[in-house]
């Protein structure tokens, strides 16, 4: 049957003739609909089917090549894949997309409309996600055996809705009408245990041998979907589970009228993938947190053994088959789950069971806030997962044993590397888990690394220094490029070919171009294209209109305050109260865009977004002003708004404290997409620094030497108001309800934490972020000068290529033999 399915999948055409025939098909035969009745959903709907099509073929060969060449395979564990959109990006990949559009054109639609109808997928909330699904695209464009996997939410993060300049979260149901891209495997369906007892025998040769009783069962449900590489036929698979309950309907409760009871043990069971928790970097012990963690690593570790073993009679050469990368503590269980079945299920001794697990496993840190760190209290593990927390147990014993035999009653080392944290209660340090159940780890920017050996896992560090490496995150160019920005990529591709698009360092063929005043003003066009593009979305949200000849002054990410949306907003107070001081001075004019989602629980965030409402209400209505200062906030942020946002910036926004910030891809995206960035000396933005050099960047405040001193010597905030009069002038109006008439308090909460402990130094950097932007203001006055700036961010790029990235994951973490380049 497979052999068939390959053979007439090959015969598969590409023309638009053929496209257009298979997205009638499926509109009739799949869909049930006619002309008559069909609407643009169902058309998207036929159109994804008809490029399923295309990728079926080609998914089944890989997966049967990866079989017969008996190739390791790299499994990259994640509860979140920020994957977006999938039509555009697959049709960019499979050098489809203009027969397609043309396919589209025939049957009387356009390729943006029907684009336009897809539904982000809801399977992650910011750049951890997001990093995993442009590793992913990597992987299959480099042709590595790659797998992700993680949960199939029902609901993602949440919708944003900005009522009365407030944050409103209302369910995000992004499965309402389906997903056409994925593929139900319901045979693969493992079983997964909480709660419960741990009984314990042993045999007639002493050996001990555990198991679960009276526990809980959920069941893991497969659903694929394919991941394809850039014009080169590989398919690889990311693997979502969905919870099921084994029980199904009691229909002895229903008999008796009670129809909750009937449904309760479904729901109960189900609730595991139902909602993505929102992640606003603070770590909440919640247990059903803890169960998606625990249920995402059960159901992958078995899947894995379960495919290792269809090729294999002994579980020696697991190492050599089998990289799993742990993409942040999240799913950290995997280690004890991994112990859990070499010994109880397979029966393997502990030291060869160990052997097996560390050789396997590699970690990745994405954060440097202490706040943000795993730590489960060790009753609640008890309770929930009894025999893996006896595990994690004997694994801190043999590694305390360890510690002693390198420091000899040392009691601080003991404690400090400990995998168990004394307290009341006691806590899991899952972070400490990974380090220690790994073979690497490493952090994802030189900075964010040096800081976790030096600082955060430094005792680890100096104990296992080999163990410890860097990985810079990096961004797909297929995707943030070629699919984003179609015009650049189309004037990048005519100017220097298309070997960009798969090596991007090729990028500074470009440099050249700086001093072609052709190049550089059809360069600018495009920028102002993209820019009117943004507008109309602008308009549609906000009805006003938008000076283009503005500075795109842009800052998009998650709301959180390391991020310091709260220093741009006060500059955004100060440019104000100059432009309404002096109203006929030759202001540069700017357009302020914010965009990002606050956790629901985060009230200073949620507060912040207000906050820049609030400018904005008054800003954009004040006649003296005019259309020399705007302030937008795009509501619901997510990917495919990033793809209308980015391509449109001037300046990016990358202004995090410095030390918080453990990389961002943000900042890569808007540099690769000709955006100048502002920036502190933190995470990823030093290497592009680096990279661009001084003059292309503009870099203020402290770095992260200097904030450990100010802090270490005592930080008076008060004491940058007070001198500042500026400064003085911007949070007295906030103070005095100038931006909140109907509640002069409303904002109050921002300053009595700005003045009284500012967590993130926004008035230590207040000044030199001021001065900054005065720079970028007169530098922006001359056209041409500011796009040979964003011509050489662009040709200077080529290092935040997630193909980079992945390539140093494969040569030394996941220690592939080999792999195409």
């Amino acid at each position: 049957m497979s052999d068939f399915v390959i053979t007439k999948s090959e015969q598969l055409r590409g023309d638009a003739e053929f496209l257009k025939a298979s997205i009638l098909e499926h509109l009739h035969f799949t869909l049930g609909k006619d002309k008559y009745t069909s609407t643009k959903q169902d058309v998207y709907q036929a159109a994804a089917f008809a490029v399923r099509d295309q990728l079926i073929g080609r998914w089944i060969k890989t997966q049967q090549h990866y079989y017969d060449t008996d190739a390791k395979r790299v499994y990259y564990l994640s509860l979140e894949f920020l994957i977006g959109q999938t039509l555009q990006n697959s049709l960019v990949n499979l050098g489809l997309l203009e027969n397609f559009r043309s396919a589209l054109h025939d049957l009387g639609y356009t390729l943006e409309q029907i684009v336009a109808v897809e539904t982000d997928a809801g399977l992650g909330n910011g750049g951890l996600g997001r990093l995993a699904a442009c590793f992913l695209d990597s992987m299959a464009t480099l042709g590595i055996p790659g797998y992700g996997y993680g949960i199939r939410y029902d609901y993602g993060i949440f919708l944003q809705k900005i009522e009365q300049g407030s944050q409103v979260e209302i369910p995000d149901n992004w499965l309402r009408y389906g997903n056409p891209w994925e593929l139900c495997r319901s045979e693969y369906l493992y079983s997964i245990h909480f709660y419960g007892k741990v009984s314990h025998r042993k045999d007639e040769k002493g050996k001990l041998h555990f198991e679960l009783i009276d526990g809980e069962e959920v069941l893991a449900m497969a659903y694929d979907t394919p991941v394809p590489g850039y014009h080169n036929d590989t398919v690889n698979t990311l693997r979502l589970w969905q919870a099921k309950s084994p029980k199904g309907f009691n229909l002895n409760y229903f008999n008796h009228g009670d129809y909750i009871r009937a449904m309760e043990d479904i729901a109960v069971s189900e609730n595991i993938s139902k909602v993505l928790y929102p992640n606003d970097n603070i770590f909440e012990g919640k247990e059903l947190r803890l169960k998606q963690e625990y249920f995402l690593v059960s159901a992958t570790i078995q899947d894995i053994i379960r495919r290792y073993n269809k090729g294999h009679i002994h579980l020696d050469l697991l190492p050599d088959k089998v990289a799993i990368q742990l993409n942040d503590t999240h799913p950290a269980l995997a280690i004890a789950e991994m112990m859990h079945l070499l010994v109880d299920r397979e029966e393997l001794s502990w030291e060869k069971a160990w052997h097996l697990t560390t050789s396997i496993f590699a970690y990745t840190n994405h954060t440097l806030l202490p706040e943000a760190l795993e730590r489960w209290p060790v009753p609640l593990l008890e309770r929930v997962l009894p025999r893996h927390m006896q595990i994690i147990f004997e694994i801190n014993r043999r590694w305390l044993d360890e510690v002693e035999k390198a420091y000899p009653n040392d009691v601080r080392k003991k404690q400090a590397l400990s995998i168990i944290e004394e307290g009341e209660p006691k806590r899991v340090n899952m972070a400490h888990l990974a380090i220690v159940g790994s073979h690497k780890v490493n952090g994802v920017s030189a900075l964010h690394s040096t800081l976790l050996e030096k600082h955060i896992f430094r005792d680890f560090w100096e104990l296992t220094p080999q163990k410890f490496t860097n990985k810079t995150n990096g961004i797909t160019p297929r995707r943030w490029l070629k699919v984003a920005n179609p015009a650049l990529s189309h004037l990048i591709t005519q100017t220097i070919g298309e070997e960009w698009i798969h090596e991007l360092s090729a990028l500074k063929k470009l440099l050249p171009f700086v001093k072609d005043a052709a190049f550089i003003e059809e360069f600018g066009k495009i920028k102002k294209e993209n820019k009117e593009k943004l507008s109309k979305i602008i308009y549609a949200e906000h009805a006003k209109h938008v000076n283009l000849d503005s500075l795109f002054d842009i800052h998009v990410k998650r709301f959180h305050e390391y991020k310091r949306q709260l220093l741009n907003a006060l500059h955004i107070v100060a440019l104000y109260n100059r432009i309404k001081d002096d109203p006929n001075h030759n202001w540069t004019p700017r357009t302020f865009i914010f965009s990002g989602k606050a956790a629901p629980g985060y009230f200073m965030a949620k507060r912040i977004i207000s906050f820049i409402n609030a400018l904005a209400s008054i800003i954009n209505n004040d006649r003296v002003v005019g259309d020399r200062l705007k302030v937008f906030f795009l509501e619901n942020y997510r990917v495919s708004l990033a793809e209308q946002i980015i391509p449109a910036a001037d300046l990016s926004e990358q202004i995090s404290t410095a030390g918080t910030e453990a990389s961002g891809t943000g900042n890569m995206k808007f540099a690769l997409n000709g955006a100048v960035t502002i920036g502190t000396y933190d995470g990823a933005n030093i290497e592009i620094l680096e990279e661009v050099g001084p003059e292309n960047f503009f870099l203020f405040g402290l770095r992260e030497d200097g904030v450990t001193a100010l802090k270490e010597r005592g930080y008076h905030p008060r004491e940058y108001y007070e001198r500042d009069p500026e400064l003085k002038r911007v949070l007295d109006m906030v103070t005095d309800g100038f931006f909140s008439p109907g509640d002069p308090h409303f904002f109050a909460p921002i300053v009595d934490s700005l003045l009284q402990v500012d967590p993130y130094l926004v008035l230590a950097d207040f000044g030199a972020y001021s001065a900054c932007q005065k720079q970028i203001s007169e530098v922006y006055l001359n056209p041409v000068e500011w796009s040979k700036k964003a011509l050489c961010n662009v040709a200077h790029a080529g290092k935040f290529s997630s193909d980079r990235t992945i390539k140093e994951y494969a040569q030394e973490i996941w220690r592939l033999p080999s792999f195409p380049v």
